[in-house]
C-alpha cells in the first residue's frame, strides 16, 4: 500500500463518519484503514497527480450534491433566484419559488462531443484514400486539397506507434492519422509495410448496393410478406419456399430468382423436401438449406448481455478474452435497419473472435420485425436473434417495444411464434431493487422444457452459482461485466481475483487499441474511442478491489464510499468525477481537445 494512502486516513479527525459508513445500508464494506472523506480524497488526487485538470477541460460532476448546470442554464437559474429573492414577500403563497426547480425546455447551450474546430481544415477523402482519380466535386469541394496547408493546422501526433499500421501493415487514414509519424515517408507518402491476404476481422458490414435497395425500398421481402398474410388471416405461418439460392451473394435482390410455387398438376420430385432449381449438386447436399434451422446449444455458457452504448465491439473483445462464451450486439432498432441507416448497421458488426454471436432487435409491430428478421437472415452472419422485451427506457416503452411487449401478448405472439421470454425485473424496479430470482425459478418450471437464461445482479462467482441453482440453462451478465469484465474468469475458475491497478490499466490500454482498430486512428476515431472509454470508466469506478473489502463478495447494489487505494492509480480509478476519468483517458489517448465536455449517458438520463 502506498505511504500516502496509509497516512491520509490516520491523519483524519473525521474518522468517525467514514468508519460508520461501513454500517450504512447499501454501502460497500471497506476496511477502516482505507476509508477517508470526500475532501481528503480529492485533495490526495490533486496533490499526487502529475497533471492538474486544464481550465479548458470542463467536466460536470453529477455525483455530488452540487450539480453543475450548463453555462446558459446556470445563468438563467441565477437570474431566476435573484428575481425570486426580490419578490419573495410579495409573491402569492400558492406559487413555489423558482429556485427549487431546474430550468427546463430546449437547452441550446448544451455541450457537444464533436470537436467542431477540426472540421474547418479537413483533408479531402480523395487525398486520404490516395485515389488515382481526381475529386468528383472539383472546385466545389468543401475540403482541403493542399496537404501542406493541412499539416500546418493538424494537431501533433499522439504517439510514435500506429495500431493499424502494426496490425495490418498499412494505415488507411494516411496523413490524417493521429499517429502518422509511424508510417509517413520523407515526402509525406503513406508507407506500406506488408500486404497480407487475410480474412477481414470484422464482418456484417453494410454493402452500398444493399443500402441503396433499402433506401429506395426495392428490397424484396417475399417470405416476410407471405408470413404476414397468413398472420392476418388468423393462421400460423407455415413453411415457405427458401428466399435465397445456395451460394447467393448477401444483399442480392433475388425476387426474380425465387422459384415459383408448384402448379396444381405438378408434384415435387421424390425425396425432395423443397422445390429445387437445376441439377442436384454436392453443394446442395453438404450446405445447410435456408429452410432448415440450426440447433444452437448454449446451455451452461456465459452470455454477455447486449449493452447499449457500452456493449460495443471493442468491449466485447475484452470480455471474450476473459472467458465470455456468447456475445450479443447492442440493441438495434428494426425500423432504422430497414431504412439502411449506417449508424444502426454498425451495431451488427461482428469480430472474428466472437464464435457465438447474436444481435438484439427492438420493435413493436409484427410487420417491421418480420421483415427485419428476413433481412438479417439473408445479409449478415449471426447465430441467433434476441428480441428486446425488457428495455425500460421511455423512448422505447412508449412506442410499444421493450417492456411494453410483455403486456401486448397478441402482438408479441405475432412477432415470434413459440417464443416465451420472461424477465426477472419489472420496469418499475429499474435498477433500484434486486432482481427477483425466486420469480425466475418459477418461470423456469413453467417454461420447461424450453431453456431459459436468467440475469440480474451477478457480480461474483457466488452470485452465479446461486443463479444456476434456480435451474436456468445459463446466466446472462450485464452490469457486472461493466464493473469488472474479468468476472467471466472468476466464474470459470471459482475464485476472487484481486486484480491490481496496473492490470486494470492494461485492460483499458487494450480497449483503446481495439477502439482505434474499430473506429479509426484519425481525429474522429480517437475522440470516439475516448468517448466510449469515458462511458465505460463511469461504471468501472464503482468496482472495489478485493483486498480492500471487509466482506466478500461486493454486491452490485452497494455503492463504494470514499477510500484511498493501495497506490495512486487505484485511488484515481475509484474517483467518480468526470475530470478524473478524462485524466485516465489522457494517459492512453493523449490530451483532450480544447473545451472538451463529457456527460455520461446513463447519468445524463437521470440528470434530465
Amino acid at each position: 500500500m502506498a505511504e500516502g494512502a496509509a497516512e491520509a486516513p490516520a491523519k483524519s479527525d473525521g474518522g468517525g463518519d467514514s468508519g460508520s459508513s461501513t454500517l450504512e445500508r447499501g454501502v460497500a464494506p471497506i476496511k477502516p484503514q482505507y476509508l477517508t472523506t470526500k475532501e481528503q480524497f480529492h485533495k490526495f488526487l490533486e496533490a499526487r497527480g502529475q497533471e492538474q485538470p486544464s481550465q479548458e477541460t470542463e467536466a460536470r460532476d453529477l455525483d455530488g450534491c452540487d450539480l453543475a448546470e450548463p453555462e446558459a442554464k446556470r445563468i438563467r437559474l441565477e437570474e431566476g433566484q435573484v428575481g425570486d429573492g426580490q419578490t419573495e414577500e410579495a409573491a402569492e403563497p400558492k406559487e413555489q419559488p423558482q429556485a427549487q426547480k431546474r430550468a427546463r425546455g430546449q437547452n441550446k447551450g448544451r455541450p457537444h462531443m464533436k470537436p467542431n474546430h477540426y472540421d474547418k481544415n479537413r483533408l479531402c477523402p480523395s487525398l486520404v484514400q490516395e485515389s488515382a482519380t481526381k475529386c468528383f466535386f472539383g472546385d466545389r469541394c468543401r475540403f482541403l486539397h493542399d496537404v501542406g496547408r493541412y499539416l500546418e493546422t493538424k494537431p501533433a501526433d499522439l504517439g510514435p506507434c500506429c495500431v493499424l499500421f502494426e496490425t495490418y501493415g498499412r494505415c488507411p487514414y494516411g496523413v490524417t492519422c493521429r499517429f502518422a509519424g509511424a508510417h509517413l515517408g520523407p515526402e509525406g507518402q503513406n508507407l506500406v509495410q506488408r500486404v497480407e491476404a487475410q480474412a477481414p476481422p470484422v464482418r456484417n458490414g453494410l454493402d452500398k448496393a444493399l443500402q441503396h435497395q433499402l433506401r429506395k425500398r426495392r428490397f424484396c421481402f417475399e417470405r416476410a410478406e407471405q408470413a404476414l398474410r397468413q398472420l392476418g388471416k388468423g393462421h400460423l405461418p407455415g413453411p415457405v419456399p427458401p428466399a435465397t439460392v445456395p451460394g447467393g451473394a448477401p444483399g442480392q435482390d433475388i425476387c426474380d430468382t425465387q422459384q415459383a410455387p408448384l402448379g396444381p398438376g405438378t408434384s415435387p420430385a421424390p425425396g425432395s423436401p423443397v422445390q429445387t432449381c437445376g441439377p442436384l449438386t454436392d453443394e446442395d447436399v453438404v450446405r445447410l438449406r435456408p429452410c432448415e434451422k440450426r440447433q444452437l446449444d448454449i446451455s451452461g455458457k456465459l452470455y454477455l448481455a447486449p449493452l447499449t452504448t457500452c456493449g460495443n465491439l471493442p468491449f466485447r473483445r475484452i470480455c471474450k478474452r476473459f472467458g465470455a462464451d456468447v456475445t450479443c450486439g447492442e440493441m438495434a432498432v428494426c425500423t432504422n435497419l430497414l431504412q439502411g441507416q449506417t449508424s444502426e448497421w454498425a451495431l451488427l458488426k461482428r469480430h472474428q473472435c466472437e464464435d457465438i454471436f447474436g444481435v438484439q432487435l427492438e420493435g413493436a409491430f409484427p410487420d417491421t420485425m418480420t421483415k427485419c428478421a428476413e433481412l438479417l437472415n439473408r445479409t449478415v452472419e449471426v447465430d441467433f436473434v434476441d428480441i428486446n422485451v425488457g428495455c425500460p427506457i421511455d423512448l422505447v416503452y412508449k412506442k410499444g417495444g421493450g417492456c411494453a411487449l410483455m403486456n401486448r401478448s397478441a402482438k408479441f405472439q405475432q412477432i415470434v411464434r413459440g417464443m416465451n421470454q420472461l424477465h426477472g425485473r419489472s420496469r418499475e424496479q429499474r435498477y433500484t431493487k434486486l432482481a427477483d430470482w425466486q420469480y425466475i425459478e418459477q418461470c423456469v418450471a413453467v417454461a420447461s422444457p424450453m431453456p431459459l437464461f436468467g440475469n440480474g445482479d451477478i457480480l461474483s462467482y457466488e452470485d452465479a452459482n446461486r443463479a444456476m441453482q434456480t435451474g436456468v440453462a445459463g446466466i446472462m451478465i450485464a452490469r457486472g461485466a461493466l464493473l469488472k469484465p474479468w468476472l467471466f474468469t472468476e466464474i470459470k475458475e471459482q475464485r476472487h481475483w484481486d486484480i491490481s491497478s496496473s492490470e486494470r490499466l492494461d485492460i483499458l490500454r487494450d480497449f483503446t487499441r481495439f477502439g482505434l482498430e474499430h473506429w479509426g486512428s484519425d481525429t474522429q476515431g480517437v475522440e470516439k474511442t475516448r468517448r466510449f472509454l469515458l462511458e465505460w470508466l463511469s461504471f468501472l469506478c464503482r468496482y472495489v478491489p478485493v483486498g480492500l473489502l471487509e466482506r466478500l463478495p461486493q454486491r452490485i447494489n452497494e455503492r463504494p464510499p470514499y477510500y484511498l487505494g493501495r497506490d495512486y492509480l487505484e485511488t484515481l480509478m475509484a474517483s467518480q468525477r468526470a475530470a478524473d476519468w478524462i485524466r485516465i483517458s489522457e494517459m492512453l489517448l493523449g490530451p483532450v481537445p480544447p473545451k472538451f465536455v463529457f456527460l455520461p449517458k446513463h447519468k445524463a438520463n437521470a440528470y434530465k
